[in-house]
């Protein structure tokens, strides 16, 4: 029989000492290392590539921020320094102020009815784009060329055509469809829409150009996979595609929303500062220049611009929290806990 010095040798013939009274003969594994911390070098690196863009994140968003905050507390003209301090008088101005809560619930329209027009359509235009077929090229430049004009452009070009006796009511009433002429402007049943209209058209092919991207990532094995299978065209759209631009989809929205919550240039080039809230079609961010710069009230002014700040945060917490959590979850940046 062979001894348990012998059974326990290394092949290599060197030796191993055995602990004494035949107590547990298993090898502990080597203390773990201390994660080392970062050293001078590495921090300053950090420093010099976030520096810069936390000066200016601080500078161009934070501070101003904080001053409009500070003003907000004040009944200012916009000159010299503050002094008339009225505390929370202009918020409460706000909150009970029957033209203010028209603006929200304009943008609350905005905010769903962009989701619901623009989402759709996009979609099925990047589902369409995304197939070969002669002159794509063309259609996506044509598709995408509204985003890239200017507001202004797009707005005095609207507001000529869509006048009483603009280019939409002239075109209508030579084709034999006078009686759909319409003030498209300054009636407010249809005013709304008619930004709406507006918006879709000029916007669309920023959404059609995010979901292309999203398709275009989806990998082809999985279409030829279900194809074999004998899944259809859309089943496949709703099986595949869909949940794997899911995330698209999601960031899509969520920029969607912000900038209809923030929509102030087009309602104010084509209604004005004063038709808009009488035409139905004024946002917080007109109602904030015409109730707080143009009327010289810049205290009340920057109050209104805290309170669009604030409602634009809460919608931003809340859907990061609900709705864009699957997608940060899973992160690499996010990281495991």
């Amino acid at each position: 029989m062979t001894s348990i010095s012998e059974s326990s040798r290394p092949a290599n013939g060197s030796r191993v000492d055995l602990p004494a009274g035949g107590g547990d003969t298993s090898v502990s594994s080597p203390p773990r290392r201390r994660r080392r911390g970062l050293g001078w070098a590495e921090r300053l690196e950090i420093v010099a590539l976030t520096g810069p863009a936390t000066i200016v994140f601080l500078a161009f968003v934070m501070f101003p921020v904080a001053m409009a905050a500070y003003y907000g507390f004040f009944r200012w003209e916009g000159y010299g320094v503050p002094t008339d301090f009225i505390g929370f008088q202009n918020y409460i101005t706000i909150i009970k102020d029957p033209i203010f809560h028209d603006a929200l619930k304009h943008n609350a329209f905005i905010v769903v009815m962009s989701l619901v027009l623009q989402g759709p359509a996009a979609l099925l235009l990047a589902l369409l784009m995304n197939r070969k077929m002669r002159g794509q090229s063309v259609i996506r430049v044509l598709i995408f060329v509204p985003y890239v004009i200017s507001e202004v452009v797009v707005g005095t070009g609207w507001s000529l055509m869509l006048q009483s006796a603009g280019a939409v009511n002239d075109a209508l009433e030579k084709i034999g469809l006078g009686f759909l002429a319409n003030e498209w402007l300054s009636d407010p049943d249809i005013a709304i829409w008619t930004l709406m209209l507006i918006i879709t058209w000029k916007y669309i092919g920023f959404a059609v150009i995010i979901f292309l991207a999203g398709l275009q990532g989806i990998p082809q094995e999985i279409y030829e996979a279900a194809q074999i299978d004998g899944a259809s065209y859309w089943q496949i759209q709703r099986r595949i595609t869909l949940p794997l631009l899911g995330p698209t989809i999601r960031i899509w929205a969520f920029l969607s929303m912000i900038g209809s919550l923030q929509l102030f240039d087009l309602v104010y080039i084509i209604w004005g500062q004063y038709i808009a809230s009488t035409a139905g079609t004024s946002t917080m961010a007109t109602y904030m220049v015409s109730y707080g710069r143009n009327a010289g009230s810049f205290g009340y002014g920057n109050a209104v611009a805290v309170v669009l700040f604030l409602i634009s945060l809460v919608c931003a917490l809340t859907y990061q929290r609900f709705v864009l959590r699957r997608d940060t979850e899973g992160a690499v940046t996010g990281g495991a806990r």
